[in-house]
């Protein structure tokens, strides 16, 4: 189980944020409790926050904690046990010709180019879509942990761009990206096999992948990944998705 009033977790301080609509969810309030102050939030104490069920959008860390809803359920993928099915090896054969390369944190026209054309295409209306350079830049640039940008391109051309956060114990997907005139191509699920790969590479027993909601189209893809690891009062445990 993990303690919130572990060194260092007890010197942050935690915060309810006031009601608002659920994203995921038709006809649902939501709200998060915050991790304060971000300075003190360095790798390690991210880390057991994570495992907490907390996850990060720029520098702002978080929970759900909503009143009448526990939904939202934190899950990662215990990577020695995660063997691939037919559609993931077909996804690995798809795109074998995808080149990875890791790029500086930092602003490019390009990889916002790319994020615009994907939030019209596959997030219309969410807010999102008309998120502005600053904006695009405080949710996936900022960072106070080890975080990583990752391209990928195939025969020179941006397909995808993945921010993934460097964990003692595991990788974080933050977010991921790419070419929406390829959406039935399978990148988001090759984005997650690759990043199963490096865990191995690097021994890393986890890949977090943020919460999972049953009944939430957006979320449904993280059930194709299995086992999947859900954390239930407090505990780690494979989730019985089918």
């Amino acid at each position: 189980m993990t303690d919130l009033n572990d060194l260092p977790l007890m010197l942050l301080q935690y915060y309810t944020t006031a009601p608002y609509g659920c994203s995921y969810l038709p006809n649902r309030i939501a709200r998060s409790q915050v991790a304060t102050p971000s300075h003190l939030i360095d790798n390690d104490t991210y880390s057991n926050l994570v495992r907490a069920g907390f996850r990060r959008s720029g520098v702002f860390t978080y929970r759900p904690y909503c009143d009448a809803c526990n939904e939202c359920v934190p899950v990662r993928i215990p990577v020695s046990l995660h063997l691939a099915n037919r559609s993931q090896r077909r996804a690995l054969v798809r795109h074998a010709d995808l080149v990875a390369r890791q790029v500086p944190l930092a602003f490019l026209e390009e990889h916002y180019a790319l994020y615009q054309r994907y939030q019209a295409e596959r997030h219309t209306g969410g807010g999102m879509d008309r998120d502005n350079r600053d904006q695009y830049a405080h949710f996936l640039l900022q960072t106070h942990v080890d975080s990583r940008l990752i391209e990928f391109r195939e025969n020179g051309i941006l397909r995808m761009v993945s921010i993934v956060d460097m964990l003692p114990d595991g990788i974080s997907s933050v977010y991921t990206f790419y070419d929406p005139e390829l959406a039935q191509a399978s990148l988001g699920t090759y984005a997650i096999l690759w990043q199963l790969e490096l865990c191995r590479e690097l021994t890393l027993p986890y890949l977090y992948l943020g919460y999972w909601i049953r009944g939430s189209r957006k979320m449904a893809y993280k059930a194709n990944f299995l086992p999947l690891e859900g954390l239930l009062h407090g505990e780690w445990h494979t989730l019985a998705i089918k």
